[in-house]
């Protein structure tokens, strides 16, 4: 697995969920290895690593959808945390899942704040957001 598409994927996927994104493919790859490495080579060194966004963007991007799909709470826990690691706000956070009411519903937007709840009081981000 050290191609340099992997290799690439690899450091994307530090730059976005540090260590923690390191392990859930490793512990994936025990039992799913094709697998494990679709996800560090395609979403990470195809996508993330493309110029045109930063990673900032990209994750908020990646909220907002994972949100809408409302069926995709334990990725959006992921893409969460990652976008704080990434310099995200917390406020911008919100925004982006608010935003989701509009476009995905409220049921959808609902779910996402839960989730955002339950990051925020995990890494002692305290709401309301002043």
């Amino acid at each position: 697995m050290s191609t340099e598409r992997y290799e690439r994927g690899l450091r994307m996927l530090g730059a976005v969920d540090g260590e923690t994104g390191i392990a859930v493919v490793d512990t994936l790859a025990k039992t799913f290895p094709d697998f494990a490495r679709y996800i560090v080579e395609f979403p990470f060194g195809d996508i993330y690593a493309r110029e045109g966004l930063g990673l900032r963007e990209r994750e908020l991007a990646t909220v907002a959808a994972l949100c809408a799909l409302g069926n995709a709470a334990p990725q959006l826990r992921v893409h969460v945390h990652a976008a704080l690691h990434v310099g995200c706000t917390p406020g911008e956070v919100v925004e982006v899942v608010m935003q989701m009411a509009v476009y995905a519903g409220f049921p959808a937007a609902l779910n996402g704040l839960a989730v955002v709840r339950d990051v925020f009081a995990e890494v002692g981000i305290a709401l309301p957001l002043d």
